[in-house]
């Protein structure tokens, strides 16, 4: 045990709770801050018997926030929402909560704190969630100047929201829409690969007032991941080109879909609009990347099939073609 205590804000999440487990193997002390702390409970057995502690909070009340920095040594913010609905909205959550939370993060003399924010943050965005990702970004080190912020690329690892979504819409249609063409670049990252780079970024001195961009070694377009997550998951499945307007359409009756109790809209138009730009690590002075880290990241084709398997129309006893 280190002794040092951290405070995660968004611990139960699928980027959290593999943040709480790495975090809980170096030793750390980890309070876990999140909404629902009833519904989080599978995360204390990640660590030893106290190790880990629930907490409730929400990031837009100050009192909450205030109540789980009590006696942090360091703060991470991994907050995040993939669509907006009800009160949670993307300039509320991720942009005054991610302010609310430095702030008060400054307040309690607090110097060591990780932003997690988004590859395309960006002011200037027509995207609200690459908006406010930026705001918050602003807002941080604007209050922590000492603050890491981390911008990952689409997240990968068994429990994602991207591959995921993909196979279990492939197991229910024949095809599967390629916004844009298909033609959008990604690099997509190891979860835990991610998880280990906000860890490093807690300990690591030449980490302070820094941004990383991380990915994983290798770049694709939307297509080719689509034919890989086919390949592994044995789906004989048709990849229909669709134009951006075309998507920005079936974004809007996703949302109109997504008003309805419990139901997760498949895409949005603002969703769409990330599209629209490549999602790569930039070659942009002063950004640092995992290697910065030390970290080598996981490729896609050694994670994949180990998850994608489960898609299969007989599992794991279904062998692909040599």
């Amino acid at each position: 045990m280190t002794g040092k205590l951290a405070v995660v804000f968004g611990g139960s999440g699928f980027l959290g709770r593999n943040v709480v487990r790495e975090l809980a193997r170096r030793g750390w002390r980890v309070r876990v801050a999140v909404r629902r702390p009833h519904l989080a409970q599978f995360l204390r057995p990640m660590g030893a018997v106290g190790q880990i502690q629930l907490k409730q909070c929400n990031v837009r009340h100050k009192g909450s926030v205030a109540e789980a920095l009590r006696g942090a040594d360091a703060v991470v913010n991994l907050v995040g929402l993939l669509y907006q609905s009800g009160k949670q909205r993307f300039d509320s959550v991720q942009a005054a909560g991610a302010a609310n939370i430095a702030q008060l993060t400054a307040d309690a003399g607090i110097e060591n704190l990780v932003q997690v924010s988004a590859i395309g943050a960006d002011a200037q965005s027509e995207s609200l969630f690459a908006k406010s990702k930026a705001d918050a970004e602003q807002a941080v080190l604007a209050s922590v100047p000492t603050a890491t912020i981390i911008r990952p690329s689409i997240i990968f690892g068994v429990e994602d929201e991207f591959f995921n979504r993909f196979a279990t819409m492939a197991s229910y249609t024949p095809a599967l829409p390629l916004i844009g063409g298909g033609k959008t670049k990604f690099q997509p990252v190891y979860v835990d690969d991610v998880a280990d780079a906000i860890c490093e970024a807690l300990v690591r001195k030449d980490a302070a007032g820094r941004i990383y961009e991380v990915g994983g070694p290798r770049t694709y377009t939307f297509r080719e991941l689509m034919e890989l997550m086919i390949s592994e998951t044995m789906q004989k499945r048709f990849l229909v080109p669709v134009p951006f307007p075309i998507a920005s359409l079936m974004g809007l009756f996703g949302e109109i879909a997504g008003a309805l109790p419990f139901v997760e809209p498949p895409l949005t138009r603002d969703q769409v609009e990330l599209l629209k730009q490549d999602n790569v690590v930039s070659a942009e002075a002063g950004v640092g990347t995992l290697a910065d880290l030390g970290i080598e990241p996981q490729t896609v084709e050694s994670i994949l099939p180990s998850y994608m398997v489960r898609y299969r129309r007989y599992g794991q006893f279904a062998e692909k073609a040599a």
